[in-house]
């Protein structure tokens, strides 16, 4: 355990999963037209997106995503890329498959997405974001806005936050995203980037508490 993980306090993790609670959407899943599995540093959304192509929940599966400051020395061919592979090595037929090989961002990865979807004939009403569990709600409100004439719902893996937690092997960096990933929830309907989600008052207590003691790497310039 490195020095930033033993400094992290009781009542810390307590706020942070306050806050991973609120950015999980717990939408029940059922079978939709497609499915977008969105890059990130994480393989799990590959993995979970290979689980649930399995489980029959949907037919096509597009990977949307390039490169990254944090991501181009994990997936140097891009995240989408990487994403594919490791779903087709996961049992998911490539011709199942979809890429998105460019988006830099996640109003890119849907806008991208839906264009790729779109060259393939494809027009769904129902499409399953797959994300990592604390992009849950960014995602959503950020397909809402791009695409409001689908439905929208979305997934993760199922990992508590503990668990998760270890999965990535760096506590302060989670905590890290999760206080940036409610900043952007909360910012980006002003600049037009996502439709608006209320929070409840002790998260965003949560929130300003986590910031005040330092976790901040992942917040965007004011």
């Amino acid at each position: 355990m490195s020095d930033n993980q033993q400094a992290i306090t009781e009542d810390q993790w307590r706020q942070a999963k306050l806050i991973w609670d609120y950015h999980l959407m717990h939408h029940k899943l059922r079978p939709v037209d497609v499915a977008i599995g969105l890059g990130s540093h994480d393989l799990g959304v590959a993995a979970h997106s290979a689980e649930l192509y399995r489980a029959g929940l949907f037919p096509t599966l597009v990977f949307t995503g390039g490169n990254s400051p944090t991501t181009a020395k994990v997936f140097p061919r891009g995240e989408a890329v990487h994403f594919r592979e490791h779903a087709i090595d996961l049992g998911v037929p490539a011709d199942a498959i979809l890429l998105e090989p460019n988006a830099g961002n996640t109003g890119q990865n849907i806008t991208l997405s839906r264009e790729v979807l779109a060259s393939a004939g494809i027009a769904p009403t129902t499409v399953l974001l797959v994300s990592k569990p604390y992009m849950e709600r960014r995602s959503f409100a950020t397909a809402r806005k791009l695409w409001p004439d689908v439905e929208i719902l979305c997934a993760s893996e199922p990992l508590e936050f503990e668990d998760y937690v270890k999965s990535i092997g760096d506590e302060k960096l989670v905590l890290d995203m999760v206080v940036g990933d409610l900043q952007r929830v909360t910012e980006y309907p002003k600049l037009g980037f996502a439709i608006e989600q209320e929070a409840p008052e002790d998260v965003y207590e949560a929130y300003e508490s986590l910031v005040r003691d330092g976790f901040t790497s992942r917040l965007i310039a004011s």
